[in-house]
């Protein structure tokens, strides 16, 4: 089972909040752009871009995850590896709200989601 339908919109409206506050501006948003999914029990951002070859094919490419564990009562956080698999985000593995996976994302102390 998923989020319900109210916890859905609740992180759909932060995570909209948040992504909008670190988007491009827009005369590039055609080239590099920013997005989220709320899936199951995770949150995700990801880039999305056009294919460097095929500009009409467009690519997303994942940053960050916080998956709730409802056993827990915690979110963990995960990043995205060059090896293109998630890893633990080892300063900040947990945090109990959605809230705070945004302020480790802001923070990004050890520069794993923005560069």
């Amino acid at each position: 089972m998923a989020f319900s339908e109210f916890e859905q919109k609740r992180y759909e409206k932060m995570m909209s909040q948040y992504i909008e506050s670190r988007r491009p501006e827009p005369k590039i948003r055609n080239k590099v752009d920013l997005s989220f999914r709320v899936y199951d029990y995770s949150v995700e951002v990801f880039e999305v871009r056009p294919h460097w070859k095929d500009t009409s094919v467009i690519q997303t490419h994942s940053i960050a995850k916080a998956t709730f564990v409802n056993t827990q009562q915690h979110w963990k956080i995960f990043w995205m590896r060059s090896d293109l698999k998630w890893h633990t985000y080892k300063p900040d593995p947990t945090v109990d709200r959605l809230e705070s996976f945004i302020e480790v994302l802001e923070t990004d102390e050890m520069g794993c989601f923005w560069g």
